[in-house]
């Protein structure tokens, strides 16, 4: 009995301490009691790779921690043109999968959401934009080259600016997109379809005013400010976010976020490849230490890791190599320019599809041009090398050597020697000769000439291409 009433006690204190333990980490991980440090998440430019990896990284790492560690809020400040759709997609599965609540200020005064901005703008739990700033022109552009538009059916009527099938595919997809990121924050969703399908823009006013966003705050001190006591819906359960102690914090990119930023510019990209396709080419015809080797496959290297993060198109791919080729070929077999130009062509056109130039990820055509005028001035000069190279006098063998000019070194009648070029050779003579005399070389027999007698006034003879039959000199 004795032992039942302690089991019971035993029994009734686990319980209380345990109660007390849940009811402890209940208050610790309500909002009151959560981390007050909200950080911020600053972006500016194009929306590429290296951003995707740098706002996914932070909130996956944020939504990680302790409930009692997480912070409140997370706050993304952008300034940016748009972007790349893979990567306004990461970026959107995160915040959508974020259970703290992330609001987006779009900020400095000037600064715009354009494009896809304008979707992650609608992604966020809460969308607020500093004055004087815009939105909107949220079209998707098709990356790569531009298709032909499709034929109108002879039963159908034909609709202005119809494009191709592919292109109403995109515009349809971008458009249930941001209608369901509208319906899902409760926000403007006539307007969303308008800024996809006719490019419509929005003043800071005009969207309050229009319900795109939900407040105007100068700054990130301003917007927390403003936040504190917000009513927040979330899950089904509207929250109040208790910002009375929070501080603001920024979290900078790391240095390996910051080198794929400069590497996948597509500048950048394009440069490198260029760089470590032609230090493998000087490396391969002038072999020797292997700088040029190594820092071309280092170049290369980076450049392709740096293009499959991009949306390349092949066919300028292709073409660029192509065009390298006959660059290479020009200089290996002369045709007279038909190599080098080709090239020079192909690699210019190459350049230009390899990325979309409507898109904000592109190639710079002053870069383009630059680098086009540059190869085709050194295929050029390569060229006209290998002519001048054609009717230069020979150096070496017996091309040099016969109708070359000698002078006896001791006079002999049948045998003796000569000074050639500063040589000794064995020569003979069918007529005598005397000290010092000029002789003329007529034919080599391994080491010894064949030579004959000039007189002081009878004019040396220089050494002269063979004419065949074709009526075409050669050496």
């Amino acid at each position: 009995m004795i032992s039942l009433y302690v089991r019971l006690i035993i029994c009734c204190g686990l319980f209380t301490i345990s109660t007390f333990c849940y009811g402890q980490n209940e208050t610790a991980s309500s909002p009151d009691a959560s981390n007050q440090n909200v950080p911020i998440l600053r972006f500016e430019g194009a929306m590429g790779p290296a951003v995707s990896e740098y706002l996914v990284k932070e909130i996956t790492a944020a939504n990680q921690l302790p409930e009692r560690q997480r912070p409140p809020l997370i706050m993304i400040i952008l300034d940016t043109p748009g972007g790349l759709v893979s990567s306004l997609r990461d970026i959107n599965q995160a915040i959508l999968a974020s259970t703290i609540p992330i609001a987006c200020l779009v900020a400095p005064t000037g600064a715009r959401a354009m494009s896809a901005g304008t979707y992650l703008l609608y992604a966020c739990h809460i969308a607020s934009m500093a004055p004087a700033t815009t939105l909107g022109a949220a079209t998707p552009v098709q990356m790569g080259m531009p298709q032909a538009p499709a034929k109108p059916d002879d039963n159908s009527e034909a609709q202005p600016n119809d494009g191709s099938a592919m292109e109403r595919k995109i515009l349809n997809d971008a458009i249930a997109y941001i209608r369901s990121l509208a319906q899902l924050r409760g926000r403007n969703q006539a307007w969303a379809e308008l800024a996809v399908k006719d490019a419509a823009t929005l003043t800071s006013e005009e969207a309050l005013d229009s319900q795109v966003i939900d407040l105007i705050a100068k700054d990130a001190p301003s917007l927390l400010a403003k936040l504190n006591g917000w009513p927040l819906k979330q899950e089904g359960q509207t929250l109040t976010l208790n910002l009375d102690q929070a501080t603001l914090v920024e979290h900078q990119r790391d240095w390996r976020n910051k080198f794929i930023a400069t590497i996948t510019n597509p500048n950048i990209a394009y440069i490198l490849m260029l760089i470590g396709i032609y230090g493998l080419i000087l490396e391969f015809f002038n072999p020797g230490i292997g700088i040029a080797g190594v820092a071309g496959g280092i170049a290369l290297l980076v450049a392709l890791y740096a293009f499959q993060l991009l949306p390349i198109n092949y066919a300028g791919l292709g073409l660029m190599i192509l065009g390298i080729v006959l660059l290479i070929a020009e200089s290996m077999v002369p045709s007279f320019g038909i190599f080098g130009l080709g090239g020079a062509l192909a690699f210019a056109l190459g350049s230009i599809f390899l990325l979309d130039t409507e898109s904000e990820f592109t190639i710079s055509l002053p870069l383009i041009a630059a680098v086009t005028v540059t190869i085709t001035l050194f295929s050029l000069w390569v060229l006209s090398t290998l002519w001048k190279s054609r009717h230069q006098r020979p150096v070496s063998g017996d091309d040099a050597i016969l109708g070359a000019q000698a002078h006896v070194i001791a006079g002999f009648e049948r045998t003796g020697f000569v000074l050639l070029e500063g040589e000794t050779w064995a020569a003979i003579c069918d007529t005598p000769t005397k000290d010092s005399q000029k002789v003329q070389v007529i034919a080599r027999d391994d080491l010894t000439l064949t030579i004959k007698a000039l007189s002081d006034t009878e004019p040396s003879i220089e050494p002269k291409t063979e004419e065949n039959t074709d009526g075409k000199s050669s050496l």
